[in-house]
């Protein structure tokens, strides 16, 4: 019998598995130009924004800064009010009319605040503009980045981030300037003196401002911004929001100028697809809303051009509801949903906290005081067998004119305080005082007894209570 040999067969290698990638590399917009009404309305938006905020430090009231946060001397100078760290409550209520606000505007229009007034849209805005003034348009731009090393590219793109460097430092600067007076701020710089942390803040919101207009800009808005994210709990079917209207735009094709759209069975929209060559976070509208949108309405200006040119009707890319859109509802029907209950209710809570805010400013008290009792010698027996407590005030002069105040206290039957006179507090100032309490030794059970602090202005109606304990031992 023969005996055969099996000889094994190694078995084939298994197919690699197809590489997944987890991570796509980004791909740098160009947004292209374009002029029309939401257009205009930016560059609006820019020029009023940034007047406000680069102008403001350098106009003075009085003889100070306008508009100045002193931290290190603890005062808030804005307009005619000084505010101290005891008027919190108005940054907690202006936080919240904020916040009101921005909620309002979200269930009106959705993201107009980022559209039209965000620094990040603002600052991205302003440095697109150096940009293009430099590099050229959009297909300029595109070439010149695709091109290889050449002095021409050299030029531009140093000169370019020449400036971009020099708006950014200068924005730094004017951040500074609102917690530093401005023109010490400027002479200490011309003088190379200014201070550490001074110059530190220059620099780090001056580049802050670099890497988010010039390299970030539509990355902050759609990852970086927490607002893209929580937005859609804002909205409703009722809120305008930019959209495209696909059943008056599909199908969409290229044709002549001269073609019926209807003879050809094609919808308005031609496919040019400048509606996404002008959109800050290159997203493409006709793919209905998305959170990367800003709300911007550049492409319901690209849209309405090409309309014009075509000689159709514009519009078809608008401002509108989703409601309003699928019922093809008028703008007198659409204006009267987007006013519903929910609206006005925001808008009644918004216009009562202002009033109240207003209200509350109007009839400030322009003092402030603070008592704190003297831990040194918290009762001792004095001369005339009297019983003596000291305590330390603190007054605050909240108004711009050197003030005097009278000390009085009350609360025990033969209470006398020290000193009598008058206190003189500088404009803007705050001033310890030493005062001391002293009643007749046995006119007050042995204990801790309320006392109140009654400080008057001399020559004003401002007074202030404050309320302390008076300690009687056994």
């Amino acid at each position: 019998m023969t005996r055969k040999t099996v000889i094994p067969i190694a078995s084939a290698p298994p197919a690699a598995a197809p590489e997944v990638g987890l991570y796509e590399a980004t791909k740098k917009i160009y947004p292209r130009s374009v002029q029309g009404l939401f257009a205009r309305w930016r560059w609006a938006m820019v020029f009023l924004t940034q007047l406000v905020f680069y102008g403001m430090p350098w106009v003075e009231w009085g003889e100070r800064q306008m508009v100045l946060f002193d931290l290190a001397a603890r005062r808030f100078y804005i307009f005619g009010l000084v505010l101290y760290p005891q008027d919190l409550i108005y940054l907690s209520g202006l936080l919240v009319i904020s916040a009101l606000s921005l909620f309002l505007f979200t269930a009106v229009a959705g993201r107009l605040w980022c559209g039209y007034a965000c620094p990040q849209t603002v600052y991205t805005e302003m440095f697109l503009w150096v940009e293009q003034r430099i590099e050229g348009n959009r297909s300029a731009r595109i070439r010149l980045d695709a091109g290889g090393f050449s002095l021409e590219k050299l030029v531009k793109k140093a000169f370019k981030h020449i400036v971009w460097i020099g708006i950014a430092l200068w924005t730094g600067f004017t951040f500074v300037g609102y917690f530093t007076p401005i023109r010490e701020l400027g002479m200490a710089f011309l003088q190379t003196q200014m201070g550490s942390w001074e110059v530190f803040w220059v620099f780090f919101y001056g580049f802050a401002t670099y890497g988010n207009a010039g390299f970030m800009r539509e990355q902050v808005c759609k990852y970086m911004c927490p607002y893209a994210r929580f937005q859609s709990a804002m909205f409703d079917r009722d809120t305008l929001i930019v959209s495209y209207d696909p059943q008056r735009g599909e199908p969409r094709a290229p044709r002549r100028k001269n073609v019926d759209p209807r003879s050809a069975a094609l919808g308005d929209c031609i496919d040019c697809s400048l509606c996404v060559q002008v959109c800050p976070t290159g997203i493409d509208i006709r793919q209905g809303l998305q959170y990367e949108c800003i709300g911007c309405g550049l492409c319901v200006d690209a849209c309405d051009s090409v309309m014009d040119k075509m000689g159709y009707a514009p519009r078809l890319i608008r401002y509108d509801t989703q409601n309003g859109m699928e019922a093809g509802w008028s703008r007198r029907q659409l204006w009267r949903r987007v006013l519903r209950p929910r609206v006005l209710i925001y808008t009644a809570l918004l216009a009562l906290l202002v009033a109240g805010l207003l209200a509350s400013l109007v009839v400030r008290t322009p003092l402030k005081v603070d008592v704190v009792r003297d831990r040194a010698s918290l009762a001792r027996i004095v001369e005339g067998g009297r019983l003596e407590n000291v305590y330390r005030l603190q007054i605050m002069n909240a108004t711009e004119r050197t003030q005097h105040y009278r000390i009085a206290a009350r609360g025990i039957d033969g209470l006398s305080e020290s000193p009598g006179e008058a206190v003189e507090v500088e404009p803007a100032q705050a001033r310890w005082v030493a005062v001391r309490l002293q009643v007749p030794y046995g006119a007050a059970p042995a204990g801790s007894h309320t006392v109140h602090f009654d400080i008057r202005q001399v020559d004003g109606a401002a007074q202030v209570s404050e309320k302390a304990v008076f300690l009687v031992p056994r």
